[in-house]
């Protein structure tokens, strides 16, 4: 596995592992509408399946209109990005959108390759590289892999942050005092999406007395478009319930190869929404598909979980969390919910406990967006 493979060895590869893999997620099941109960609560049933598996695909959550309109100023955005690492102009020559914010949004990676398996990067999570296939000639340098910061690169990015179906969500997760972690929009075109390695998030509580299966939190991805299961996330169910795993081992213990034998994908038609607990091992392959995948994330954690620690992944380890950090970046949600608002008055807006009493003080303006959503990724919170 450690040379790379040709596009179509990859690909013939990959359909096998894909077909064994979709059988295995037609038997976890763990999809289906997001439905409340009888109280205006999400259906305990969702959650019991959630902390079950670690994972849950929501179907159907945007509808067609939102999905095209991400998917319009993503694309908008891809085409006014850098062209490649440490450039300032995008493909036509102009100045690049978003090299002016105060951290850095893009990130690039080679074509169909795993940069960081195997290596000390984000503190040695991706123990193991993940294989790697040759793309096509004529093949850019370099592919973007993430952007950052999508609350404040485009509007449509702020109001689905705002989504009250999905924060209903992360309050029956982690509790009506839910708190932001980071975002990022993963970009895997056909033919050149690099893959990111098999790991488990969080870096903080593996070892506290105060660890259990759900401290890390959890993340939404919005998928724009349909995903198969070449081109999807996939996870290896239950393992948010075992601590910090050895992902060496269970590669060795399959012969070296990066195909997990219990894993499964998060395969998705647009406007569906995957959550994932953070502790879940999950990973995505390089793209040698024919999807053209993007994926609008961000993640939330519980306050207990943030409150006083450092910041190990966003931030200088300085840094502590306290009171006014967090209360100045969770205000994000709380602007993100009047956006919302503003464009969709027929919706019942979420109530997010910690800021209900000032609400006011947070609507949707150019004024707010000055004060509290530009460059407020500066401010994330990884634990």
């Amino acid at each position: 596995m450690n040379a790379p493979l040709g596009a179509t060895d990859y690909t013939e590869r990959m359909r096998r592992y894909a077909r064994q893999g979709m059988a295995r997620a037609f038997r976890v099941g763990n999809r289906g509408p997001v439905r409340f109960d009888g109280k205006g609560h999400v259906h305990p049933e969702i959650v019991e399946a959630y902390w079950q598996h670690g994972f849950y695909v929501f179907t159907g959550v945007l509808r067609s209109a939102e999905v095209e309109e991400l998917r319009r100023d993503v694309n908008d955005l891809l085409a006014r990005a850098p062209v490649g690492p440490g450039q300032a102009v995008d493909a036509a020559g102009r100045p690049a959108v978003g090299i002016d914010m105060k951290r850095y949004p893009y990130s690039f990676v080679k074509p169909l390759s795993d940069p960081v398996g195997g290596t000390a990067a984000s503190h040695g999570r991706h123990q193991s590289k993940m294989a790697e296939a040759v793309p096509a000639q004529g093949a850019p340098e370099y592919v973007i892999q993430t952007i950052a910061g999508m609350c404040q690169l485009f509007r449509s990015g702020l109001r689905v942050y705002g989504h009250p179906h999905l924060l209903a969500v992360a309050e029956a997760i982690n509790g009506p005092d839910f708190v932001p972690y980071n975002d990022a929009i993963f970009v895997k075109q056909p033919g050149l999406g690099g893959s990111v390695a098999w790991h488990q998030d969080g870096v903080t509580h593996w070892d506290s007395p105060d660890w259990d299966e759900g401290i890390h939190g959890v993340n939404f991805q919005v998928q724009l478009n349909r995903t198969s299961a070449l081109s999807c996330l996939w996870v290896v169910p239950g393992t948010h319930k075992l601590g910090r795993v050895d992902i060496k081992a269970m590669v060795a213990a399959n012969d070296g190869s990066d195909q997990l034998p219990d894993a499964i994908p998060l395969h998705c038609e647009p406007g569906d929404v995957t959550i994932v607990n953070r502790q879940t091992l999950h990973s995505s392959f390089a793209n040698t598909s024919d999807d053209f995948r993007i994926s609008v994330s961000w993640g939330m954690h519980r306050r207990t979980a943030v409150a006083g620690q450092h910041g190990h992944l966003m931030q200088p380890a300085d840094v502590i969390y306290d009171d006014d950090f967090i209360d100045t970046r969770a205000s994000v949600i709380q602007v993100a919910i009047d956006a919302r608002r503003q464009v969709y008055p027929d919706e019942t807006s979420f109530v997010y406990q910690p800021l209900k009493d000032v609400a006011h003080e947070y609507r949707w303006s150019p004024e707010t967006f000055e004060t509290v959503i530009r460059d407020y990724n500066t401010r994330d919170i990884a634990i």
